[in-house]
Order: C-alpha cells, then sequence, then structure tokens
C-alpha cells in the first residue's frame, strides 16, 4: 500500500511563517500508523545527514509529517480521530527518530498538548484545538524561560489592554514553533495564576527566534519565542491550577515519547553501525579476511542488539501500562504506576541511545570518522536529547518507589 500523503507546500528554510493548514490524511488506525510511519522515515532518512550537517531546516519534511496524518493520531475517537494507543504512539516516535532524531522531536510538544486538553480543557476547547490538528493546523511551543533559577519560574505575563488579553514574555526550547500555526504557552494571569494561553504563530508581537546552538539535535529549532503584547484566544484559556492537585497522565504521556526518540536514536545507531561494518570496514590486520568475521565484532552486535531490543521491549510494555491505566480513572496510585513504568523504559532507553552511539564509531573503525559520512551524528543527537531530564533522577525514582513505596511527584518530567 502507498501511504496517502504527498506534500503539497513544499517551502525552503528562508520562509518564516509555516503555509496555510491543508487538511492531511485521516490515520483510521494503529496499524496504519505504524505503515505510515515507516514509509514516512524512510523519506527522511534520504536527507538526513545533510540536513543535519548543514542545518537545513525541515520544512518540507514537517510537511510531509502533517500531510501524512501522524500529527492527529492521538485526538479522541469522538473528536473525529484514530486515538491510538500509548505503545503505537511511542512506536511512531521511534521508527521516525531512527530515520531523523530532530524531525521526530519536533512534534513531541503537539502531543503533550494533545494529552493536557484532556485533562485540563473544556469540552469546547478541545472540540476546537482538536478539529485544528485534524485539519493540519500544527501545534509549537513555547518552552521554559531561559535565566530563571528554576525551569518552572515563570514571567511570561498575561494584561488586558484595547478589549483583549496580550501575552508579554521571552521563552526558550520552544520547539516547533517555527514550524508551528499556534504556539501555547504556559504564563500567569493578572491574578497570578497559571494557565496556558494560545497565540497563532502569524500573530502581530510574535517573533520566533532560530537561535539554537546546541551540537545535537541541529535542526529542531528549539531557539526563542518572544512575544511582545501579543493577542490571546480568551476562548482558548487554560486554568492550569486544578492540574496540580489531580492525578493524570500528562507526565508520563510526555515522558514516553521522549523515552522512544532515544530508542528511535539507538535503532538508527546500530543500523548504521551494521551497514558501515558489512560494507567499508576494514578488517583489522593478521586476524580475518573481513569486518563481519571478526569474532570481537560479532560479539559486540550481539550485545548492542540484546540491549537494543530489551530497551525497545520495555518501552513497548511502558506504553502497555499506560494504555491500561488511562481506560479507568486515575489515582494517584495508578498516575505513579505509570511514571515509574515510563521511568524505567527511559533509562535504558538513554542507556542504549548511549551506547550504541557510541559503539557505531568504534565497532566502524578510524574511517567512520570521517566527516563526509557524518556518523557522529548519532552521539550528538544522543547526547543532547537524553539531557532533557537528568535520568540519575529516574533511578532514584524508581528505587525510592520500590523500597519505601514512595509516589514520585507529579510533573511533566515524571
Amino acid at each position: 500500500m502507498t501511504p496517502p500523503f504527498v506534500n503539497q507546500s513544499p517551502v525552503g528554510s528562508e520562509q518564516r511563517l509555516p503555509p496555510a493548514p491543508s487538511r492531511p490524511h485521516l490515520i483510521s488506525s494503529d496499524a496504519e500508523a505504524i505503515e505510515i510511519a515507516r514509509a514516512l522515515a524512510a523519506r527522511l532518512a534520504e536527507g538526513a545527514s545533510a540536513r543535519d550537517r548543514d542545518r537545513i531546516l525541515p520544512w518540507e519534511e514537517i510537511e510531509l509529517f502533517t500531510a501524512s496524518g501522524l500529527g492527529g493520531i492521538t485526538v479522541p475517537r469522538h473528536f473525529g480521530g484514530p486515538d491510538v494507543s500509548h505503545q503505537t504512539l511511542a512506536r511512531v516516535f521511534a521508527i521516525l527518530a531512527a530515520a531523523d532524531a530532530s524531525v521526530a522531536q519536533i512534534p513531541q510538544n503537539q502531543f503533550g498538548v494533545l494529552a493536557l486538553l484532556r485533562e485540563a480543557a473544556s469540552p469546547a476547547q478541545q472540540a476546537r484545538i482538536y478539529g485544528d490538528v485534524l485539519a493540519g493546523h500544527r501545534i509549537g511551543n513555547a518552552g521554559p524561560e531561559r535565566h530563571g533559577r528554576a525551569i518552572t519560574h515563570v514571567t511570561t505575563r498575561l494584561t488586558r489592554r484595547d478589549g483583549g488579553l496580550r501575552l508579554s514574555g521571552q521563552r526558550y526550547y520552544s520547539t516547533g514553533s517555527i514550524f508551528a500555526h499556534w504556539i501555547p504557552t504556559r504564563a500567569v494571569d493578572e491574578a497570578d495564576r497559571p494557565v496556558l494561553a494560545w497565540v497563532r504563530r502569524d500573530a502581530p508581537g510574535v517573533q520566533v527566534v532560530d537561535d539554537w546552538e546546541a551540537f545535537g539535535q541541529n535542526t529542531t529549532a528549539s531557539g526563542t519565542v518572544i512575544f511582545e503584547a501579543a493577542p490571546v484566544d480568551e476562548e482558548l484559556l487554560i486554568d492550569l491550577i486544578p492540574l496540580a492537585s489531580r492525578p493524570g497522565l500528562g507526565g508520563p504521556h510526555s515522558q514516553i515519547i521522549q523515552a522512544a526518540i532515544d530508542a528511535g536514536i539507538a535503532a538508527g545507531a546500530v543500523e548504521a553501525a551494521l551497514d558501515f561494518v558489512r560494507t567499508k570496514t576494514r578488517p583489522w590486520p593478521f586476524t580475518v579476511e573481513t569486518a563481519t568475521e571478526d569474532p570481537y565484532i560479532i560479539g559486540e552486535v550481539g550485545r548492542l542488539e540484546l540491549d537494543l531490543h530489551a530497551a525497545e521491549e520495555v518501552l513497548a510494555r511502558a506504553g502497555r501500562t499506560l494504555d491500561r491505566i488511562a481506560a479507568a480513572p486515575v489515582t494517584a496510585e495508578s498516575s505513579a504506576e505509570a511514571s515509574v513504568a515510563v521511568a524505567e523504559a527511559k533509562i535504558l532507553t538513554t542507556e542504549i541511545a548511549l551506547e550504541a552511539s557510541e559503539r557505531l564509531l568504534e565497532l566502524a573503525g578510524s574511517s567512520a570518522t570521517r566527516e563526509g559520512y557524518n556518523l557522529g551524528r548519532f552521539w550528538r543527537d544522543a547526547r543532547v536529547h537524553t539531557l532533557h531530564d537528568p535520568v540519575r533522577w529516574k533511578y532514584h525514582l524508581l528505587g525510592n518507589y520500590t523500597l519505601n513505596g514512595a509516589l514520585p511527584p507529579r510533573h511533566q518530567w515524571n
């Protein structure tokens, strides 16, 4: 089957605003989502190395992603979406990340916001945003403020002027906002209450600055968003205070996507290692005729495959756990169970992403370090992406839960 998506609006990286939304394909099942992800991944892989090396923003690839229908796969069925399982969602992200980890990371905030809508938005707000996504609108993110003492520090503020709400502030780690149609962000209102405010990407007073300069995840464009009295849609303003006391799955949902991206990076690195060893690596002198006969390389490949498959299975198990828990009212205990399951996956996917991307170069040999091959991108992507939240705290979360019965704190990193 040829997946029913086409790139109807190719644009160059020089275009600062995304093209107008175009209604994407509507995916109907989990199996179709995985099939389309595999076909799209083949397209993403074609230019992944060049985009990374030359830092070419993936405008065309993001249009392909949206047209494929993958951006709406978690929209609930009663709002017209396929509402795929958490296990399928994780698999889709892993498939895409194996091809291009930067492109895979760009839509992760959209899915985090769509999950938040389930727990915090009114039915009218849900209908509007879910409808927009199914119509091809993309959701970006204006992330944490860059210079606060804590990552939760918020000075971005809403004020009322000229008969409407206006948003002012500066945010960073804004993955996906360059390509987005909506940019939601956390802010405080005039009563100092935390809210999620929604601003159109093309609204006056919105500036997206492509100042991302990390050594990995080069083309996520996770830079700065500046709001200068930008108009806010009051009908979409979401009160975040109830979330603090109500158990939910927002954190585990966000984290399983991050773990899936790491699993994908690992799978991509292992595949690159196998290809290079089979086609380019020279055997160590005086030992064997071909690199594929080297007993030490054979042993290392076996270990990498085992560790990768173990991480992938724990990731899948975490997805099944979230699916089971989401099928019933979420309690403090079941929310904690979900966080623990995802923490286990995050630990193993972090470790295999770093290990596989490092072993890739060791197994491939010194010629693999040539700039033309750009195989170092796997390690750079793994190292940067796995720093999103310290995995050492995942060990603490797991141990404290197992030993002391302590429920993990509820936030977007758990």
